[in-house]
């Protein structure tokens, strides 16, 4: 277990939770309740057994369907009931899962993957190559898909036995391995896209370590071990429970109670929790906290204002004070460890508050700047930013957005100059940098696409990921962008889990929360 740092500064903040302001935008309240698809009721846990449950107070999905999913962070939930194709270390690489192997051509524009044999779906349906055509086809075709985009380069599904596939790409581009790890790689049953595909909002139906057995939407997802799960001797719960994020003030409570036995623990409730006899775990994590900067809305038209931006942020402040000392200093997309991660770039924006007053003052302003600061919490890490912004020359405000029309401001309407945010992180680099610095990207809301950078990350998708030159290009691609591009990168953001002592801990996997190995006592 990974001990926390606290800062001395450090007072009781509410956490930003991303996967709370995402999930909450959702109105209705459905409730499903379904037979434990493929299941054996017969035999709970199915073969080889599994004890005790599970109650996970994080966040529930926006939909159980990976290709209508509109949150990043759904990927956390969606691996209880899917299996993807390919898995990520903990560097960031692509490792085999459901695909053994796979193999490019000489030029990068086919690859070939070999499932493993005997895979099933829950409900004992084979997945085979045929599986995973109807499944990319899907994604990449469908009117609602949201990972369209990944699959754009995908010209054909070649179907060369039944566990062998071959994808032929409009050019180079050797990120799939690492691409096919996330939601795009998760397998449906093809059975029920073809019959019932609209069910999937509610009714998923994967591969994955769990089946749903009855979901409420906003309240609650009880799911069951499954028999048929590829690695289901690892599995060793008998049951699941997904709840919406503990409030900030009662996490700690509830878990003592016994209400959830894992939370998400905001910083501000560590030393509560310790002091409660609870297993506080520190996972690395991909997700880092970011200022959304709009570059169409004032003051951020003028690039001198945003390279002030960059220097007037003193960012160990926000991760002493906002965040109780849990996170890294961070001006960078990826987080120390993972291969995109460049050193050149550690105190790239270093706090220089005389320097961001001077490039203010070279520019030409000589009254405090109006600035709206949005936020869907006010409290903690925007109340600091306002008081930084304010000491070199901005004269702040802060909006607070409810977090139900978080989403559709910042990132549909792009109606905010600023916006406090996070980064949840993506399986392949390349996706990192469309969502961030594309012209397309949800979390670049002007929509200008530095040529430099496009220049640089194409580089990187035509180069083979066990190419000696593939960190070095990726690097260079990410030095290019956090020096081109306005995301404000701020600090790393752990995983930080609260476990009643009957739960054994979590595999720190930075990419995925896995169950993996977790028993129940």
């Amino acid at each position: 277990m990974s001990r926390l740092t606290r800062s001395p500064r450090g007072r009781r903040l509410p956490a930003l939770d991303r996967r709370a302001l995402l999930s909450a935008g959702l109105g209705l309240t459905l409730a499903v309740s379904m037979a434990a698809c493929g299941a054996d009721a017969s035999t709970p846990g199915g073969a080889g057994g599994g004890a005790g449950v599970v109650k996970w107070a994080w966040q529930l999905p926006t939909t159980w369907d990976p290709v209508t999913s509109s949150a990043g962070s759904d990927v956390q939930m969606l691996a209880l009931t899917y299996s993807s194709l390919t898995h990520i270390d903990e560097q960031g690489n692509a490792i085999p899962h459901l695909a053994e192997k796979w193999e490019y051509n000489a030029d990068g524009t086919q690859v070939t993957f070999t499932l493993q044999d005997g895979l099933t779906f829950s409900d004992g349906a084979p997945i085979d190559a045929d599986a995973v055509k109807v499944n990319l086809e899907r994604g990449r075709d469908a009117d609602n898909s949201l990972i369209a985009p990944q699959l754009a380069d995908l010209v054909d599904v070649s179907v060369d036995d039944e566990l062998t596939f071959t994808l032929t790409l409009d050019g180079p581009n050797y990120q799939y391995p690492n691409l096919l790890a996330g939601k795009t790689g998760m397998l449906v049953n093809p059975k029920v896209i073809a019959d019932d595909v609209e069910s999937l909002a509610t009714k998923p139906a994967g591969s994955g370590p769990f089946t749903l057995d009855s979901y409420t939407q906003n309240a609650n997802a009880k799911l069951t071990r499954n028999p048929k799960y590829f690695q289901a001797d690892e599995i060793l719960v008998a049951n699941f429970e997904l709840y919406p994020a503990a409030d900030a003030a009662t996490v700690v409570a509830s878990v003592q109670s016994g209400q959830y036995n894992v939370g998400l623990l905001p910083g501000s409730q560590v030393q509560a929790a310790e002091a409660a006899g609870l297993d506080v775990q520190e996972i690395p994590s991909l997700y880092v906290a970011t200022l959304d900067v709009n570059v169409t809305k004032k003051p951020f038209d003028d690039p001198a204002v945003v390279e002030a931006l960059h220097y007037a942020v003193d960012r160990q402040e926000l991760v002493d004070a906002g965040q109780f000392g849990v996170g890294e200093v961070n001006y960078q997309p990826f987080p120390p460890g993972h291969v995109g991660y460049n050193e050149e770039l550690k105190d790239v924006f270093a706090y220089d508050p005389d320097k961001a007053k001077g490039i203010l003052k070279d520019a030409g302003y000589t009254e405090p700047i109006p600035l709206t600061i949005s936020a869907s919490n006010p409290e903690g890490v925007p109340e600091l930013l306002q008081s930084q912004l304010e000491e070199v020359g901005f004269a702040p405000e802060i909006e607070a957005i409810p977090i139900a029309q978080f989403t559709q401001q910042v990132y549909i309407n792009h109606s905010e100059a600023l916006a406090v945010d996070g980064f949840a992180g993506r399986e392949s680099p390349a996706q990192a940098f469309q969502v961030l610095f594309s012209d397309t990207g949800l979390m670049n809301p002007g929509r200008q696409y530095d040529p430099a950078v496009r220049a640089a990350i194409e580089r990187v998708i035509a180069t083979p990921l066990d190419d000696p030159k593939y960190a070095e290009l990726l690097q260079a691609a990410v030095k290019v962008a956090v020096e081109t591009m306005p995301n404000t990168f701020l600090y790393t953001v752990p995983r930080v889990l609260v476990r009643n002592t009957s739960v054994s801990a979590v595999p720190e996997s930075p990419a995925l929360v896995e169950w993996n190995g977790v028993s129940v006592q």
